[in-house]
């Protein structure tokens, strides 16, 4: 009997491509600036609810 892994569930390639063209090309996904540490610092925590299926800034 072969132990049930997730690995045999889930073809990951497709999920790794999703993922890198979401950080690639959406507009949710923010290039990070070569010359300033503290900005790579809060790029990485900044969240951003607007974008495609998001919130406008309309209220």
């Amino acid at each position: 009997v072969e132990a049930i892994t997730p690995q045999t569930l889930i073809n990951i390639r497709p999920v790794v491509a999703a993922i890198k063209e979401f950080f690639g090309t959406s507009q949710l996904s923010q290039f990070m600036d070569q010359n300033n540490p503290l900005s790579g610092l809060t790029r990485k925590r900044r969240l951003s609810a607007l974008g495609p299926g998001g919130l406008s800034r309309e209220r």
